[in-house]
């Protein structure tokens, strides 16, 4: 297997974030396992909007640990590329939408 820039070996050091600042690394996992308790979403629902946002921001430790929490959740794989999909969406949307700034600024300066 090829080297590559990520390690997956690096997801599992990710709680050693709070060695070289121990109170923020602290507050962050704090609000982090609050966040994905169940609450007015379930934590299953919030495991399938954090696979679908890992994609989105193109974080390959997070697309790993949450394909990994969605299959310990039941999440199925059709679910699971379901909501990939519906992040790809959004994000080609965004993309798009900005074309309209370019279009104003278009007509702006073709005057």
């Amino acid at each position: 297997m090829a080297n590559s820039y990520y390690d997956p070996a690096d997801l599992r050091k990710f709680g050693n974030i709070t060695e070289w600042s121990e109170e923020l690394g602290k507050k962050f996992f704090d609000y982090y396992g609050k966040v994905f308790e169940d609450g007015a979403l379930s934590a299953r629902e919030k495991s399938l909007i954090a696979l679908a946002v890992a994609h989105v921001v193109k974080c390959p430790y997070c697309i790993d640990a949450y394909t990994k929490d969605g299959l310990q959740r039941g999440i199925t794989k059709e679910e699971m590329m379901e909501a990939v999909h519906a992040g790809a969406a959004i994000e080609s949307g965004a993309t798009l939408v900005h074309g309209v700034q370019m279009m104003n600024k278009y007509d702006k300066l073709s005057m």
